[in-house]
């Protein structure tokens, strides 16, 4: 896969985006590998410790929620379909299993994801990390004069 960047002609290569994720689900920067990603569970730093890597334009917004979700609901869900299947389990067993695995499933998988955005968004050279500021999306003028 190939990913052509239309940018000023100062621009370093591509980048490297399976590493840059792998290095984020680490929790570590996604250009050097060495600095720490987070200062908390799931605040970025601005700033890379080892390279000196800006890393206070990243936005990963809802996207890791969204990521998350989809993963655990694959694993609960199958699980209890399983379960529910190959099992003959009481009903206060599912009511301790199901609701308890998903909320340390979300909680585990949360920053690894947000870290993997992250070098993804570094990669790409989204939202700032290519050198150019952040430009805001542009809302098309509401038309004027007819209405539907």
């Amino acid at each position: 896969m190939s990913v052509q960047f239309h940018g000023p002609a100062g621009d370093a290569g591509l980048r490297d985006w399976r590493g840059a994720i792998t290095r984020g689900v680490k929790g570590r920067c996604p250009h050097c590998g060495e600095g720490r990603l987070f200062r908390a569970f799931l605040k970025p730093v601005d700033r890379c410790e080892a390279c000196s890597e800006d890393l206070y334009h990243q936005r990963a917004d809802d996207l890791p929620p969204y990521i998350v979700i989809t993963i655990v609901g694959h694993v609960v869900v199958g699980g209890l379909l399983l379960a529910e299947k190959y099992g003959d389990w009481p009903m206060w067993w599912h009511m301790a299993l199901w609701p308890t695995l998903t909320i340390i499933l979300c909680l585990a998988l949360m920053q690894p994801v947000k870290g993997g955005v992250i070098g993804l968004q570094w990669a790409l050279r989204m939202h700032g990390f290519g050198g150019e500021a952040d430009q805001p999306e542009r809302q098309p003028l509401p038309s004027r004069g007819r209405n539907p």
